[in-house]
């Protein structure tokens, strides 16, 4: 496993995860203190990698779809976790897990077994909590509270490993980002300075390795013409530190790309497509039967390209709506405690 000091200057790979809802996507935001995601997000169809700093520590935020999301396909979420591990490789050093403090719903409540099912139990040691508050409390105190009180969401936190942290939603606010960091910081630092990794986690690493060698060699004639070119402008030491810049500069896009795009992400997707095809292909001769032997060739045949070009969406139509959940009900254990709580601190 990697391991790295505290103060170290080696970046930081922090997953933020969310059950539903939009709560992830303002940690985000708030994390690099900008707008990432328009204010309105509450679920994105694909896996992201975002590079800046948390209060000038150097951070790779990788955000993927909800864990929970009713709108996404089985087939499609399997592809975007898988995506989401390899632009994480070797592993994330957290996992930043997002509610909104005043909006629990049934699906969060589930966060702990989707963590579990997604990541490995082992997970948990790296999760730390964050609460996304309307305004600006107290921070501290809240935690003390939540930590305190015996309701419904300090058992959530303790199920995700105990680690709670309050945030803004307006990212505009960095009066506490020292504070997020020193967080993060601290588990880390529990935990020796390892990132976390898992079974598929190797797997992801080891697919990204191999697609950077292949397209290492496959651009290994362009290399040697721009070395080639350099060695005509430049000479003695500004020649190594253009040719270590050009290197490092090739190495980062070989790299980013081979995250999106390698042997393992392509095996689930042509999977997806295969689903897809057969699903549509029996759904189409269903209807075609209605006309008869020749129209369920037609049929079968058109529906199979259907669910090719969807690729896997036709197959959820098939199978019992499991993964789908009514909209996120309010639970008022939660905001009538936090409303209570903050009854005499606002005007």
């Amino acid at each position: 496993m990697e391991k790295r000091k505290k103060g170290s200057s080696l970046e930081l790979r922090l997953m933020v995860v969310g059950s539903s809802g939009p709560s992830q996507f303002q940690l985000t935001n708030a994390i690099f203190g900008r707008e990432e995601f328009p204010k309105d997000t509450t679920s994105v169809s694909g896996s992201r990698k975002i590079l800046g700093e948390l209060a000038g520590r150097r951070v790779a935020v990788i955000s993927a779809p909800n864990l929970y999301d009713k709108d996404i396909s089985r087939v499609k979420r399997k592809m975007e976790l898988r995506r989401s591990k390899c632009l994480s490789v070797p592993g994330p050093h957290a996992f930043l897990v997002a509610f909104d403090m005043e909006k629990i719903s049934p699906n969060d409540i589930r966060t702990p077994q989707l963590m579990m099912k997604r990541f490995g139990r082992r997970c948990f040691r790296h999760c730390v909590v964050l609460l996304a508050y309307d305004g600006n409390p107290d921070g501290a105190a809240l935690e003390d509270v939540v930590q305190n009180t015996d309701w419904p969401l300090r058992h959530l936190i303790e199920d995700l490993g105990g680690r709670v942290y309050i945030f803004n939603k307006d990212w505009r606010d960095r009066s506490r980002e020292q504070e997020l960091l020193q967080k993060i910081e601290w588990m880390v630092a529990s935990l020796g300075g390892a990132c976390f990794s898992s079974g598929t986690f190797q797997k992801a690493e080891r697919s990204v390795k191999k697609e950077e060698k292949r397209l290492m060699k496959k651009m290994a004639a362009d290399n040697e013409k721009v070395w080639s070119d350099l060695e005509k402008k430049y000479l003695s030491d500004e020649l190594y530190q253009r040719k270590d810049a050009h290197t490092a500069s090739v190495s980062a896009k070989i790299r980013a790309k081979a995250e999106v795009d390698n042997g393992w992400l392509r095996t689930s997707l042509a999977r997806g497509v295969g689903s897809g095809m057969v699903a549509g292909a029996v759904m189409g001769a269903l209807v075609g039967s209605i006309e008869g032997p020749g129209g369920m060739v037609l049929y079968g045949v058109i529906g199979g390209a259907v669910g090719a070009s969807a690729g896997g969406a036709a197959q959820v139509a098939t199978k019992h709506m499991e993964d789908r959940v009514a909209p996120p009900a309010r639970l008022n254990f939660n905001s009538i405690f936090i409303n209570r709580f903050f009854a005499t601190q606002r005007p």
